[in-house]
């Protein structure tokens, strides 16, 4: 089965980085797409994910303007690095909010629609520190660790309704959000480059595709390496 008319993609995060690229790449793929931030700015939707009567709301605004969310990107992601044994509460519980528990609300909001279309794809960014960890990161770590749990969960929840959930751990990618990330990470790639927001929207791209009909609760590393 294909997506089914009328239907749109949300993309969380999508003003820029990973989650503009993916929301360019489906939108090439003939999806009605929205994105949503935080701020708003370029993006069509202004939400705090980690605020569930926020989701409730953008959600709204996305069926009225785009149709209902058939397609769902988890994406949206802050990091405030620090060792764990100096960070505090504010700073864990931040990550938390937005990189796990906005996915959470979202994906709720979305199931909604989906279940009605039985017909559905969600698709989860994680990250490689869900896998290997990275000193420092202990709240983001821990935050996309949850996400892999959450994704295989929700796969087996959804599985016979139509609607696959998968996950991508993005590696090091070349966006903002990495800008400061310590040089030797990036030489430890086994690849010898840093990615490209391009290839984690391709590895979306097929998640949602009728090719991967059968791709349910995986995770699909897009590292070069670096996870292996």
């Amino acid at each position: 089965m294909s997506a089914p008319d009328g239907g749109c993609a949300l993309v969380t995060g999508g003003s820029r980085g990973i989650g503009a690229a993916i929301a360019d790449k489906l939108r090439a793929d003939g999806f009605t797409v929205a994105t949503l931030s935080r701020n708003g700015s370029g993006s069509d939707v202004q939400a705090d994910v980690a605020d569930p009567e926020q989701v409730v709301r953008a959600f709204e605004e996305v069926r009225e303007r785009f149709g209902p969310v058939v397609v769902l990107v988890n994406n949206a992601g802050v990091r405030e690095d620090g060792l764990a044994i100096r960070m505090s509460a504010d700073d864990w519980e931040r990550v938390v909010d937005v990189n796990l528990n906005g996915a959470f609300h979202c994906t709720r909001r979305a199931l909604d629609d989906m279940l009605k279309a039985r017909w559905g794809r969600v698709i989860n960014i994680s990250s490689v520190v869900a896998e290997r960890g990275n000193p420092g990161q202990a709240n983001y770590a821990a935050a996309k660790a949850g996400l892999l749990g959450f994704t295989r969960t929700l796969a087996r929840e959804m599985g016979r309704k139509g609607i696959t959930v998968n996950a991508v751990t993005p590696g090091v990618i070349e966006t903002d959000m990495t800008a400061d990330v310590a040089d030797g990470l990036k030489q430890a790639v086994p690849a010898g480059r840093v990615g490209r927001p391009e290839e984690v929207a391709a590895a979306v791209a097929f998640l949602v595709s009728e090719d991967a009909a059968y791709v349910n609760g995986a995770t699909l590393a897009v590292d070069g390496g670096l996870g292996a």
